[in-house]
């Protein structure tokens, strides 16, 4: 079975797919992190991205392993681990631009269905419903208010020893939504069949509850 994850940044997508993927013992795949992790390598190689050919050779030489350390999610690139570095702010601001290239989204959509091959899995990112996985047997589409996702984003930041404004981060997080909705390759938006979850006024086992309920249905 897989389960699609859907929604803008900071929505709750992450803590919600990892807690049902660990409840479910299915293999939980963070698309979004793996997004993270080329933009990550492509501006430390400092990768022209408007330059087409620089793009797709740097692909060519591009490893990116998924493991599981003490039962949570580590991501190698060329064989280092990146898991921590990948969560900062600086990566946050290129993440869109870089996820939107079409030769990058080609080789991670490859990439996601491979990893989830012959798995249960519970994968969550931006189109996964629409996109990576459209058969999905089952199809979540995350919201939540900006305020809100700015206050959680702040969180996720202050934890690795990042401070910003709230006010920055919910500018960020209003362009990061209208760029990632308005890309013309695979553009950020609810499948049809998909069950919105507003996780505003929700703890995190509040929803995490909710989409069980809706996978035993359907199950």
């Amino acid at each position: 079975m897989i389960i699609a994850i859907d929604g803008p940044a900071a929505s709750g997508k992450s803590t919600s797919a990892k807690l049902l993927a660990e409840k479910l013992n299915f293999l939980y795949l963070d698309t979004g992190a793996m997004y993270r992790c080329i933009a990550l390598s492509i501006i430390e190689n400092e990768i022209d991205i408007k330059n087409e050919s620089s793009v797709k050779k740097f692909i060519s030489n591009f490893k990116l392993e998924l493991k599981t350390v003490d039962g949570a999610p580590d991501f190698l690139v060329n064989g280092s681990s990146v898991s921590k570095k990948i969560r900062t702010a600086a990566i946050s601001k290129k993440v869109s631009a870089i996820s939107a290239i079409p030769a990058v989204r080609e080789y991670m959509v490859g990439l996601q269905r491979s990893f989830a091959k012959n798995n249960n899995c519970v994968v969550e990112g931006r189109d996964i419903g629409t996109v990576v996985f459209p058969d999905a047997e089952i199809k979540f589409f995350i919201i939540a208010s900006v305020k809100i996702r700015a206050e959680r984003r702040k969180l996720e930041l202050q934890n690795i020893g990042e401070t910003i404004s709230l006010t920055e981060l919910q500018k960020d997080i209003k362009a990061r939504d209208k760029y990632d909705s308005e890309r013309s390759h695979s553009p950020l938006k609810k499948a049809i069949n998909a069950i919105q979850v507003d996780t505003t006024e929700m703890t995190i086992d509040e929803q995490v509850n909710y989409m069980i309920r809706n996978v035993n249905l359907k199950k």
